[in-house]
């Protein structure tokens, strides 16, 4: 029998296989089918993610994350990390491809629930983003 894992190693395990890697192949296993997003440019619901994320990666295909602080606390688990990536494949967030080098600051906030993501609150550098978009001189 396994050890149960605690919260903090769910999330860095998410953060290792989605967004470092993008392998979507076990979200069943990371996210409840009722997962709340609080982020208004991703749907609801792991569909919502999943299409969301896959629509980002082709844009950026080269994204990834650097993480540089875990905080767990009972239900929740909070990850600053830093986003990065090239904008080559295609529009993003309204944007067409620019080119551009990425790298902005992202605070996310996850809820666990049963051993599975199942809420999702996150606060994002937009400011440095949508400069390195160049949508914002």
């Amino acid at each position: 029998m396994t050890a149960k894992r605690s919260n903090r190693e769910i999330v860095e395990e998410v953060m290792s296989e989605i967004f470092q890697k993008h392998n979507l192949s076990r979200i069943d296993d990371f996210m409840r089918d009722d997962y709340i997003q609080h982020n208004p440019h991703v749907p609801q619901g792991k569909k919502g993610f999943v299409d969301y994320f896959k629509g980002k990666w082709r844009a950026v295909p080269d994204s990834g994350c650097s993480i540089k602080q875990i905080i767990a606390e009972g239900d929740l688990v909070m990850v600053h990390s830093v986003s990065s990536g090239t904008h080559t494949g295609g529009e993003w967030l309204g944007v067409p491809a620019t080119g551009n080098k990425l790298s902005f600051d992202v605070v996310d906030i996850f809820r666990i629930e049963d051993g599975k993501l199942a809420e999702h609150w996150d606060v994002a550098d937009t400011l440095t983003l949508f400069t390195q978009l160049g949508v914002v001189k």
